[in-house]
């Protein structure tokens, strides 16, 4: 897919007119890719830097802005996968995704918790949510840059090519893998309101400590994982069964006492929880359901991926 600019925007502004169209669907592009919205924004910020890097000649000579600046984009991203997959191996515990927050919900008293510029916000849809993410982030790096610029943003596998520095038929071949790998991963969600109410339930059982009641919620080879990046505690390895997620979450609630307030949120786009501690956000949960069953649970810990949920 290549997003052409309007008519005569070349000659005025091409710059200008690519910043305005592009920016909201370029950051779309490096968060899926990345699963971080800071380096997402970094990204951005570095693809305009090239663009105005350009002469007003070189610019104007460019028939569509906007189709540069998202091979400019892709290219960056594919760049910062490879090294992303060195960092991780020093990073503390797991790695999870940053969790996005819904921009028009107010979260303890936060009106409006985590705005972002209109342009600068991520389309939540099931290609953002935490279970998709995680999928996408076990794929290799040219897998990954291939299937969401192909099945998520519609780019021909000859555009895809280009990005990626390999054949379309390559391509072709990379997005059928990463297809693979998602149905092998994944299995339809029950509907948003039967997931809140699951969440729903889950809060309460656990405000209970209601070891019971939890394993009844959680799918008997539930995951639990948690992501402190070696800044805030948390356990390093991921929790394995139901009952053990249940025992220990209990164990959590039981030693937080009344210092921890849970409530109800939105994370990239299905239901969610927070956890506020001594009147401070500390950590976010995104879940996976699949029928009546809780199957992951993700704990984001790491401060630096929740400054979205601090601001006011």
């Amino acid at each position: 897919m290549t997003t052409r600019a309007e008519p005569g925007d070349e000659q005025s502004d091409p710059g200008l007119s690519a910043i305005m169209c592009e920016r909201r669907r370029l950051t779309n592009l490096a968060y899926r890719l990345l699963g971080s919205l800071a380096d997402a924004e970094d990204v951005v910020q570095e693809t305009y830097t090239r663009w105005y890097a350009m002469s007003a000649r070189e610019q104007q000579a460019i028939e569509s802005p906007g189709a540069w600046l998202m091979k400019v984009a892709g290219r960056i991203c594919l760049n910062l996968l490879g090294s992303a997959r060195a960092k991780r191996e020093t990073y503390v515990g797991a790695w999870i995704p940053e969790p996005l927050p819904e921009p028009t919900e107010s979260v303890h008293g936060l009106s409006g918790v985590g705005v972002i510029d209109p342009v600068d916000r991520v389309t939540l849809d099931e290609s953002v949510t935490m279970a998709f993410l995680v999928v996408l982030d076990s794929m290799t790096p040219a897998e990954r840059v291939a299937f969401v610029l192909h099945d998520v943003f519609r780019y021909p596998f000859g555009e895809v090519a280009e990005i990626v520095g390999r054949t379309p038929a390559a391509c072709r071949q990379l997005a059928t893998s990463a297809r693979r790998r998602i149905r092998t991963a994944q299995t339809p969600a029950g509907p948003g309101a039967g997931q809140a109410a699951i969440v729903r339930r889950f809060k309460a059982a656990w405000e209970a400590k209601d070891i019971d009641a939890l394993i009844g919620l959680l799918d008997p080879d539930a995951t639990a994982t948690a992501d402190g990046g070696g800044i805030a505690v948390t356990h390093l390895h991921p929790l394995l069964g139901g009952e053990r997620i249940a025992r220990a979450y209990a164990r959590i609630a039981s030693m937080s006492g009344d210092r921890t307030t849970f409530l109800e949120c939105t994370v990239n786009g299905l239901p969610g929880l927070v956890a506020w501690q001594d009147g401070e956000l500390a950590t976010v949960f995104a879940f996976e359901i699949v029928g009546d069953r809780i199957r992951n649970i993700w704990a984001v810990r790491n401060p630096e991926k929740l400054r979205r949920w601090r601001m006011g």
